[in-house]
């Protein structure tokens, strides 16, 4: 098993911890800021992104989406994507990728 305290994690983006088949990181964005965009995407992995605090917006492939705590997007391999963070808190988001990507 591995357990890691997502409260613990640094700023912007860390990988949190993984195995061979999938991947985890944490996110965190100021309102404004954003990660991504139309060439943004990851070839071979699928990615799921679930917002822990904070409001922010996703446009995958061209379809936007609002962001807000308990969302869960799933990021298909190949799909161009863009996160921004939006309201008065950062961002912070669980990040999952099968396979690794990072």
């Amino acid at each position: 098993m591995k357990h890691v305290d997502t409260r613990e994690t640094g700023e912007s983006f860390d990988v949190v911890g993984g195995t061979e088949r999938s991947q985890a990181a944490t996110m965190s964005l100021d309102p404004g800021q954003s990660t991504g965009g139309p060439e943004n995407r990851h070839g071979n992995a699928d990615q799921w992104l679930y917002v822990v605090s904070g409001e922010g917006s996703a446009v995958v492939d061209g379809e936007s989406a609002a962001l807000e705590p308990g969302s869960l997007v799933c990021i298909e391999a190949g799909e161009t994507h863009e996160i921004t963070g939006e309201g008065d808190d950062p961002l912070r988001t669980v990040n999952v990728y099968a396979p690794p990507t990072y």
